[in-house]
C-alpha cells in the first residue's frame, strides 16, 4: 500500500475562486501534490488537503 504525506492549505473567505484555483494548481505542478479533500466552510473559507506519494529509496549496502 502506498504511503502519502499530507499538507493542509487554508484559503480565506475573501479569496476569489480563480485565485484559489491558481494556488492549488501551483502546488500540484511544482510540488507534485494532488488534491485529497476540499472542505468549504459556511463562512466561505476553504481548506484543501493535498497529498503526495512518499517514494522510499533503498540504500546500497556496499
Amino acid at each position: 500500500m502506498p504511503e502519502y504525506e499530507f499538507v493542509d492549505v487554508y484559503v480565506p473567505r475573501g479569496t476569489p475562486r480563480k485565485e484559489a484555483t491558481r494556488l492549488l494548481t501551483d502546488h500540484a505542478e511544482y510540488g507534485n501534490w494532488e488534491l485529497d479533500r476540499l472542505t468549504l466552510y459556511r463562512d466561505g473559507s476553504r481548506r484543501a488537503r493535498l497529498r503526495r506519494r512518499i517514494i522510499r529509496q533503498l540504500r546500497p549496502t556496499w
